[in-house]
């Protein structure tokens, strides 16, 4: 029986989805790792104690309810009720109970959770579609174009006429700056040179490029976890896409503003389909006008952006590398604040 009760609590252990066992006065007996991430309470903390240390605010008639359902000794389920936790903030989650034999388990899960998921798998399916079209239409471009200017080369060794030189020198140079183009496109193509690093080695590296070039009254700020362990990752790919992300910050927010780097750890993560027992979590932070919600979707395509001067790559090309880390990056925005959250596993 021991075996088993270990058997499920492993389980439960690795679930997305916050598992809390109540006794009949309603004291937590049992909470899991991802009812630590949601509550952001250690177990060591609630266990014997009443649920209202995680819901204090019984007065709230979503908590009323969902207090008075419990009592029953009934399951059931409740969608999208909003609760406030101990510091105050109020998320929105999906309840379900299940009755045991002198207990009751509880479930609860952030609303948006499988939204989020079915979000960065369109993401990743997005990104590998985008790099596939672009190194197809490389190819159709390189070839071709090598033997316009391999033609204007020879062309201008049979010339005498300096004027006449100077139109195929004008092919030449036009055709070269197109290949950049298309092998900008394509993004670096050097194997990742993978090092353990800190993930605020990077982020200060970043924040000393910053310093230098920033408008006086922009403000750069920092929130760092120092227990984040170190990452296995390309140093330079991770500073290309951080500095791209807070470039771009900086240009949408013009001469004053706040830019935020902080990092963070989610445990029981799933990257698209991909289940991992750690992550690591840097968002970078504006509090400038925002991304047009019509390009919200489209903004890692190539050649999408919202600068009319812009190229459209430094987004694109990001993505590809954080791909090339089995990670993400994510974005969230509205007027005032603008969130990209980089997201790599942590694993070794």
């Amino acid at each position: 029986m021991s075996n088993l009760t270990d058997f499920y609590q492993q389980i439960s252990e690795n679930l997305q989805t916050a598992v809390l066992l109540l006794n009949h006065q309603m004291e937590i007996r049992y909470m899991n790792p991802a009812g630590e991430i949601l509550f952001d309470l250690s177990s060591r903390k609630v266990i014997n104690q009443s649920l209202e240390t995680l819901l204090p605010e019984r007065n709230q008639p979503s908590i009323q309810e969902f207090y008075n359902k419990i009592r029953t000794g009934r399951p059931f389920s409740l969608r999208d009720i909003a609760i406030r936790l101990h510091d105050q903030s109020t998320i929105n989650v999906d309840c379900t109970t299940t009755p045991l034999p002198d207990q009751t388990l509880l479930e609860i899960s952030r609303k948006g959770l499988h939204h989020r998921i079915a979000h960065e798998q369109n993401l990743l399916s997005q990104n590998h579609s985008a790099r596939l079209l672009v190194r197809n239409l490389a190819h159709e471009i390189k070839n071709p174009l090598g033997g316009v200017c391999g033609a204007a080369q020879l062309l201008e060794r049979e010339l005498d006429d300096d004027e006449l030189k100077e139109y195929t020198q004008v092919i030449i140079s036009e055709g070269n700056r197109l290949k950049t183009l298309v092998d900008r496109l394509l993004g670096p193509t050097d194997k990742p040179r993978h090092d353990w690093l800190s993930i605020h080695e990077v982020l200060e590296r970043v924040h000393q490029l910053l310093v230098i070039d920033k408008p006086e009254d922009i403000t750069l700020a920092r929130d760092y976890d120092p227990s984040i362990p170190l990452l296995y990752a390309d140093r330079d790919q991770l500073i290309q896409v951080v500095l791209n992300i807070a470039n771009n910050a900086l240009h949408a927010m013009g001469t004053t503003g706040t830019l935020l780097f902080r990092t963070r750890t989610e445990r029981q993560y799933t990257i698209g389909h991909q289940y991992h027992k750690l992550v690591l979590r840097v968002d970078i932070v504006d509090n400038g006008p925002g991304v047009d919600q019509s390009l919200i979707e489209q903004i890692f395509y190539p050649t999408v952006s919202g600068d009319p001067h812009g190229t459209g790559l430094g987004l694109s090309i990001a993505q590809s590398i954080m791909n090339r880390h089995q990670g993400i990056i994510e974005c969230q925005s509205q007027a005032g604040k603008t969130c990209f959250s980089l997201l790599i596993p942590l694993e070794t």
